[in-house]
């Protein structure tokens, strides 16, 4: 896809993979991009393992299918490095993004002999600290936006504060929570 990028998003449900996709691309709409945001389920049931996309562009996008070679991959889940391949048609001059305390060489073995860029955030520490509880779709979102570029960091914070506001206008603290797991995600890789 020329002028835009592919993402594809690795979780198991419940864990906010599919938010992650949609608000990524509600908040790149917003910016004047194109987009695309939509999930593929297997069997539907809490943990079991999910796929969402996202496309983004400054063109029209004209191709209306799931993304086998993605430019960036973000496995919200560590425990499916060892049951899905997360890497299949994965670019080597993209990125893969993992929800992990471990280094990115510890994980180079569970990666299919992918040698392209690795990066880790651990986002279980980040939304614990942050929200009180393990949500891991917000730092997996800012961390996805800090390693792709698609967007201004500061114009991401306040498209997503917005969101927040909206979605959550009754509760204030979650809304200051995720604002704080999205900056501490940016801080954690050297935003």
């Amino acid at each position: 896809m020329k002028n835009g990028i592919e993402i594809r998003w690795h979780g198991r449900g419940g864990q906010g993979a599919k938010t992650a996709a949609l608000l990524l691309a509600d908040v790149a709409f917003k910016t004047g991009k194109y987009v695309q945001g939509f999930p593929e389920y297997g069997p539907e049931r809490m943990g079991a393992p999910i796929t969402a996309f996202n496309r983004i562009s400054a063109d029209p996008i004209r191709v209306h299918s799931n993304i086998y070679h993605p430019d960036f991959v973000a496995v919200v889940d560590e425990t499916l490095l060892h049951a899905v391949d997360v890497t299949a048609g994965l670019k080597e001059d993209g990125a893969i993004i993992v929800n992990t305390a471990k280094t990115p060489e510890e994980i180079m073995p569970s990666l299919r002999g992918y040698t392209g860029r690795v990066v880790t955030v651990d986002a279980r520490r980040i939304s614990e600290e942050a929200l009180g509880k393990y949500f891991p779709n917000s730092p997996m979102l800012a961390s996805v936006v800090a390693v792709t570029k698609v967007m201004n960091k500061d114009t991401f914070l306040n498209e997503m504060r917005a969101s927040y506001q909206h979605k959550f206008a009754k509760k204030p603290e979650v809304i200051e929570g995720n604002m704080k797991a999205l900056e501490m995600t940016f801080k954690a890789l050297g935003e």
